[in-house]
């Protein structure tokens, strides 16, 4: 250890913040250049955004992070119990909620190790964090760059990057695994409850909804399913090592279920109803906020919070075609437009039940179910493989970083 050297880490890094433009003026905005705000901060490594702003709009009031900075979110709800902390692979522009952090010396340390290192540190450097509000958190950036880091010899650091790298390429191609499956099953879907091709031989009628295939009828989403919205567990049953994690309308997300920095209980509420203990597979909605984000579960022990309802299907085998009508876009955008609120969106499961759709023949349903089914079953393998390598990558990273383990003395580990 006589080799590995200590300093603050403001002593290491650039600290700059970002900004944004004014929502206003048009031409600032549906530009080329990615913009990064507080709700795109979840995944490891960025490579683009919904949001994206012209070069007007980045000299008028955002900042450019160069492709190999990292990204650090120091305010919002994003901040729960963790720090989000992102790798940029491409050029982002970032506002005032991020703070974009690069290598003062790079033959010293590198802004990937660094990225590394913060991201094997974050149980410790959560101690900086200062909660608001519910919901909402601020890390204090002056107290962030008094962290003390200890740096290894630069070849160490190599292959200390190499291990993460190992792990973080593991979890990315999963997660593309998993996009593409996303994008098979919506064309699928797509063709066949959209635009109707396989049917299109046959004969075709009027209805509320256009003209659908013979035999098919227009219903409501109820006729398909129903909604079980979860339970209001109290904050002061919250624990730092319970047995099960409290699902909340910030785990959901498009696609995905993030349950780091998720509060945990001890002991079920007597009261809590069955349906609240969540199982793979089951398909979860959220109702505030950011509304219609839909995705599955994927590991045991959850509880069903409230503001977020699960989706039973009347038929088991129709969960699939359930899932993806959920997940496609125009049908967000339709849960979206339901939804009602001043302060935030509340989508009311009542008024989304009422929601019209073309239902297909029984047997059609299955069909597309014994397809989509499979489907998913492949992204829910794809998503534990990640959360397990995520687990190893936390477990192991702040050892490894801090000398306390070395690489070689982990064998066959991945």
């Amino acid at each position: 250890m006589e080799e590995w050297k200590e300093y603050k880490l403001g002593e290491l890094i650039t600290l700059n913040s970002g900004g944004t433009p004014d929502k206003n003026n048009k031409s600032y905005w549906d530009g080329d250049i990615p913009w990064i705000s507080a709700k795109f901060m979840y995944d490891d490594y960025l490579y683009s955004s919904e949001l994206k702003i012209s070069q007007d709009g980045l000299t008028s009031g955002s900042r450019l992070a160069p492709k190999g900075s990292i990204l650090l979110l120091t305010r919002g709800s994003g901040l729960f119990n963790r720090i989000p902390v992102c790798y940029t692979m491409r050029d982002l522009a970032y506002n005032q909620d991020v703070k974009c952090i690069e290598s003062k010396n790079k033959e010293l340390v590198s802004t990937e190790f660094l990225f590394y290192w913060l991201m094997g540190n974050k149980d410790s450097i959560s101690a900086i964090l200062e909660t608001t509000g519910i919901g909402a958190g601020k890390i204090d950036t002056n107290r962030l760059k008094n962290v003390r880091i200890s740096l290894p010899p630069n070849e160490y650091q190599q292959i200390l990057i190499g291990f993460a790298e190992s792990i973080m390429h593991k979890i990315e191609v999963n997660r593309r695994i998993n996009d593409n499956l996303e994008q098979q099953a919506q064309a699928l879907f797509r063709t066949w409850f959209v635009d109707f091709e396989p049917f299109k031989n046959g004969e075709f009628v009027e209805s509320e909804l256009g003209m659908i295939p013979k035999g098919w009828r227009v219903g409501q989403i109820k006729d398909i399913c129903k909604f079980e919205n979860g339970f209001a567990f109290k904050s002061d049953t919250y624990t730092t090592n319970g047995v099960y994690k409290v699902v909340t309308i910030k785990n959901v997300q498009d696609g995905y279920l993030d349950t780091e920095g998720a509060n945990l209980i001890s002991d079920i509420p007597n009261r809590m109803p069955d349906f609240c203990r969540l199982n793979t597979g089951e398909v979860l909605l959220s109702l505030t906020g950011n509304v219609g984000r839909c995705s599955l579960v994927n590991e045991d022990n959850l509880l069903l919070n409230q503001r977020v309802a699960k989706i039973k299907p009347h038929v088991e085998s129709d969960l699939g075609y359930i899932y993806t009508l959920f997940r496609m876009p125009d049908f967000k955008e339709r849960l979206i437009s339901i939804a009602r609120g001043t302060a935030q969106a509340n989508l009311s499961p009542v008024e989304t039940s009422k929601l019209s759709i073309v239902i297909p023949p029984t047997e059609i349903m299955k069909r597309y179910s014994v397809l989509s089914t499979y489907t998913y079953n492949k992204i829910i393998c794809c998503m534990k493989e990640s959360r397990r390598l995520a687990e190893l990558r936390d477990t192991l990273l702040p050892k490894l970083m801090s000398g306390e383990l070395k690489v070689n003395e982990i064998d066959d580990i991945l």
